[in-house]
């Protein structure tokens, strides 16, 4: 037996051996990055432009970030974006001045349109004599930062801002398709498409209006730092201008500083008059395609301020969220930095020749219209090949930070702050780099100025799913434990839906992939063909998920769902919810939503059940059994509003029920003898392609048998719109 003075010396030499924990401390400046020199160029546009005058200052905000064993820097500039290179520069130089390591700094731009040039992008190159200037800039930001250390509490805040961020990407009707600047047709999808509503189906993703907020104040209250962050592209000035993300930390710094005045006057030995100023900050949230309109809201009903007045109330929204901060020591902070080496979108050989022609007659002028920018670009992209992007995950306390160096969509942020391993959770985007937009993998099918190959928007198809699994890697280091699955929950109707054990169930609540899983205990999950968008807004009906949660649905834009009954059953039910995006006018039939028959044909036999057009009664259902005459319902289903419908088929007898009545809507004899013999089953669309859907559906449940009476009468729902 070891004698105990020894057993005490071995415990001592552990403890002292372990790393001293210590308090955090946070130091932030606000550092000046206008250009000195005029004019200089300045990007976001198509084409490439000159200013000559500066409406309000840009500038770097910074803080550090320091537990004892780690240090960190985060730092916000006032700029559209910024290369990788020019901020491993600025790091590089930054790390000389100061004991933070280049892997231990986040750089991130607003993404103001009205910022000096710092990246060639589309028909704009860099500024070369801003450039130098911003790199030093950066570097003594970060530095002044670092000696402002002081002992900081932290907190968290979140505010929904719902009325100053809107999708501005919207799906096309089939029938309205432009052509992309290659001269073929593409565009199904595009920005502000919405402007004529006539031309649209609906919004091609969701949106996230959260503003997380993240604050620091010393150990007695003071305010030394807010980290804001807001999905919401730019509002759009001129000249050189921060545009609104510079605007509002200028006011709420500010307010803050009125806040301690008045704070002193009433306290006078309470005297910070030699500390630094609070730093307000706010980061670019996952915006590539948000902005502040609302088309859903029509002209008259749309929400249309000054630059001047959208700042004063949304600073006025998160201000009341950040005086409800509550603070708190934290002892720990974590960084973690990977570089995924990734492929651009090249031109093929025949693309190259026709960019190589317009190039060369360009004779080194820049491009003056959108033909000769994408030619650029074709020719840039083939030199470049390939690239490295930089992901980073920081951890403050229990408070998660994720970041991707592009124009991020808003789905791919809610996919981030959903499975986090940490609740409270930021995703911060053109951060460590301005490499373009990446859309979710469905989207490229889609089409649009998001999706032409440039510098701009030029990485590999799989460029999103593959930076969003980097993230959420990360933070699972970061947090030592996984991330949380991200399932939708299930209210009473949901419940009663699997009580009723449904042959399959389709929740279409997922937010990637092509399979649409089976929510069902049979595991029968179905495949998605391309033409479709994921995670919108499903039916706000009590009763399907729980409590305030968001129910989700799929878009679909030419894309249907496909799965199979048993051969030889004649007997099925569907119980579905839709939302049509065509107007009930726009062609023959406004859009198949089953389809019973032999894929890629029509036969004899088959049935499918729509919603009429031209040819038969706009916006009334209808079904059509092989090559009998259609047979339409009484009731007009309006554009854009979610209905509930059930169809059933016994033996010959086909009735199908909307929206809660127990009276069909629908009923008639068809003969079940040729349809039995198919197995496969189409939702959102016809066997034969013919007419789509084009629109939102949700909570699919196909059943092998007719619903017996009681049954069915719980599964018919009454729309609350």
């Amino acid at each position: 037996m070891r004698p105990l003075s020894v057993c005490v010396y071995g415990i001592l030499t552990i403890l002292l051996a372990l790393p001293a924990s210590a308090d955090l401390r946070v130091g932030a400046v606000v550092v000046d990055v206008t250009p000195p020199d005029m004019p200089v160029i300045v990007n976001g546009g198509m084409l490439s432009r000159t200013v000559n005058q500066v409406k309000t200052a840009v500038n770097a905000r910074a803080m550090v970030l320091d537990d004892g064993q780690e240090r960190i820097a985060i730092v916000v500039v006032d700029s559209c974006m910024v290369p990788r290179f020019l901020l491993d520069d600025a790091k590089a130089l930054a790390s000389q001045r100061t004991q933070i390591k280049p892997d231990r700094m986040m750089i991130s731009a607003t993404h103001t349109h009205t910022a000096p040039s710092a990246m060639g992008a589309l028909g704009t190159d860099a500024d070369p004599r801003y450039v130098p200037y911003l790199r030093e800039k950066l570097a003594e930001a970060i530095a002044k930062a670092e000696a402002n250390l002081a002992p900081a509490h932290v907190g968290w805040g979140t505010v929904d801002a719902d009325k100053f961020t809107a999708l501005r990407r919207w799906i096309r009707r089939p029938d309205r398709i432009d052509n992309d600047p290659f001269g073929n047709p593409t565009i199904r999808a595009n920005m502000h498409a919405a402007r004529v509503p006539e031309n649209v189906t609906g919004p091609s993703g969701p949106e996230d209006p959260e503003v997380t907020l993240i604050s620091f104040t010393s150990p007695e209250g003071r305010p030394i730092a807010v980290l804001a962050n807001f999905s919401m592209h730019y509002f759009g000035d001129s000249q050189i201008s921060a545009d609104y993300f510079g605007l509002l930390c200028n006011a709420f710094q500010d307010r803050v500083a009125q806040s301690e005045t008045t704070a002193k006057e009433e306290s006078p030995k309470q005297d910070n008059a030699t500390t630094p100023s609070m730093v307000a900050m706010l980061s670019h949230g996952c915006s590539g395609d948000i902005w502040r309109r609302d088309y859903t809201a029509g002209p008259d009903g749309n929400y249309n301020p000054t630059l001047e007045t959208y700042t004063t109330e949304l600073l006025d929204l998160i201000y009341g969220a950040y005086e409800k901060i509550e603070h708190k020591p934290v002892d720990s902070i974590a960084m973690a930095e990977t570089r995924l080496p990734m492929m651009y979108r090249l031109p093929d050989a025949q693309r190259l020749q026709w960019a190589q022609q317009i190039v060369d007659s360009l004779e080194g002028e820049l491009p003056k219209t959108t033909q000769e920018v994408y030619a650029r670009e074709q020719v840039k992209l083939h030199e470049l090949q390939s690239t490295d992007v930089v992901v980073q995950g920081i951890r403050i306390g229990d408070i998660g930070i994720s970041t991707t160096p592009n124009e991020t969509y808003a789905l791919t942020g809610l996919k981030l702050k959903l499975q986090s391993p940490f609740a409270k959770q930021m995703v911060i985007e053109l951060a460590n780099g301005g490499d373009g937009y990446i859309p979710p993998p469905e989207q490229h099918h889609l089409g649009g100025y998001n999706t032409w190959p440039a510098r701009s928007a030029g990485l590999e198809v799989q460029a999103e799913p593959k930076i969003a699994e980097a993230n959420l890697q990360l933070l699972e280091q970061l947090a030592g434990k996984p991330r949380r699955p991200f399932v939708q929950t299930a209210g009473e109707l949901t419940q009663a839906i699997q009580a009723a054990d449904p042959f399959a169930f389709y929740r279409l609540d997922h937010m990637g992939g092509s399979i649409a899983i089976d929510s069902s205990k049979h595991h029968r999950d179905a495949s998605v063909s391309p033409g479709y968008a994921l995670f919108l807004e499903g039916p706000a009906q009590p009763g399907v998920c729980e409590a305030d949660e968001v129910n989700r649905a799929i878009h679909l834009a030419g894309g249907r769902l496909q799965t199979r009954l048993p051969s030889g059953q004649a007997d099925y039910s569907v119980a579905m919810w839709i939302w049509n995006g065509m107007p009930n006018d726009g062609r023959e039939t406004t859009g198949w939503i089953v389809s019973r028959d032999r894929p890629y044909q029509t036969s004899s036999f088959g049935e499918h059940l729509g919603i009429g057009g031209t040819a038969t009664d706009p916006g009334k259902l209808i079904f059509v059994n092989g090559d009998s005459k259609p047979v339409t319902g009484q009731t007009t289903l309006e554009r854009w509003s979610w209905n509930h419908v059930v169809m059933t088929r016994s033996g010959d007898k086909v009735r199908v029920y909307l929206n809660g009545s127990k009276q069909p809507e629908i009923e008639t004899t068809a003969a079940a003898a040729g349809v039995s013999q198919v197995g496969e089953l189409f939702i959102g669309g016809r066997s034969d392609n013919d007419s789509n859907f084009e629109g939102r559906i949700d909570e699919v449940a196909i059943f092998d048998r007719a619903l017996e009476p009681a049954q069915l009468e719980t599964l018919l729902v009454e729309p609350i719109q």
